[in-house]
């Protein structure tokens, strides 16, 4: 993903041990993990549901919508005019 090596690692946990101290640096690391799972949770999430329903009927759907959006705009075009 970051392509992280050992030393980068060892790195990255050392100044956060400087930063937030070993009382607060596993609460840290739940809260980067429960981030994380939640963020492929919701990637996954996306997928499926992209694989699921048809592109093309995302298109029409998406369409409709903006088809009803312009004949309220233009009744409202209407009666701004007079």
């Amino acid at each position: 993903m970051f392509n992280f090596g050992m030393p980068e690692l060892i790195l990255v946990f050392i100044v956060a041990l400087l930063i937030f101290g070993p009382r607060k640096l596993p609460e840290i690391g739940r809260m980067l993990g429960r981030a994380m799972h939640e963020f492929k949770k919701a990637a996954d999430d996306f997928k499926e549901a992209l694989n699921q329903e048809p592109p093309e009927q995302i298109v029409k759907e998406v369409e409709e919508k903006l088809k009803q959006n312009e004949a309220g705009l233009k009744e409202e075009g209407k009666d701004f005019r007079g």
